[in-house]
């Protein structure tokens, strides 16, 4: 028996692919029978036609990708850049206070700036390190109280900025963990 333009009718009326469409052998005299699309719907609510389930993987539902808007964008920050930048402002303050209080020479000086730019020296402490081994730095002058006070503070000051943003970094690298 050729049921095909049956399979087309069913597959327009219930509006899926002839593939997937069964007849029950038992029930193909009734299927015969049916002319119209209310007919078919009849018979595959009582039975006699089934509907293969979809083959394959189904679709997902892709998402729009939000917009950036202007208060949205965050900026990276250059970790290594921040920390090249906090250590050079403290090595040439250093320098610049060394040679306005005449204990190192203008050559020695710029010779200096130059390492620190070159990122010879990891801290303060190395830096030191190198001029007195390097015999660049000159006996202390005496230098009156009220200076030497403003000088401590202005190095403090830095101290506390310095260890600000350690902290901030410090916090910032456990947030990312």
């Amino acid at each position: 028996m050729n049921l095909e333009k049956k399979k087309n009718l069913a597959s327009r009326a219930l509006g899926i692919s002839k593939k997937r469409i069964i007849f029950i052998p038992s029930r193909l005299d009734e299927i015969k029978e049916a002319i119209t699309k209310q007919d078919i719907k009849d018979l595959k609510e009582h039975g006699a036609i089934i509907i293969k389930n979809v083959k394959g993987r189904k679709k997902k539902l892709v998402q729009k990708r939000k917009k950036r808007t202007q208060g949205n964008v965050r900026k990276r920050v250059n970790e290594k850049k921040k920390n090249y930048v906090i250590i050079t402002r403290k090595l040439r303050k250093h320098v610049q206070y060394l040679k306005d209080n005449e204990r190192i020479s203008r050559e020695n000086f710029i010779d200096v700036r130059k390492k620190i730019r070159n990122r010879q020296f990891r801290s303060l402490a190395h830096l030191e390190d190198y001029l007195k081994k390097g015999g660049m730095v000159l006996e202390f002058k005496k230098v009156p109280e009220e200076k030497k006070k403003k000088e401590i503070k202005k190095t403090k000051k830095i101290i506390k900025k310095t260890n600000k943003v350690k902290n901030e970094n410090n916090k910032k690298k456990k947030v990312t963990k």
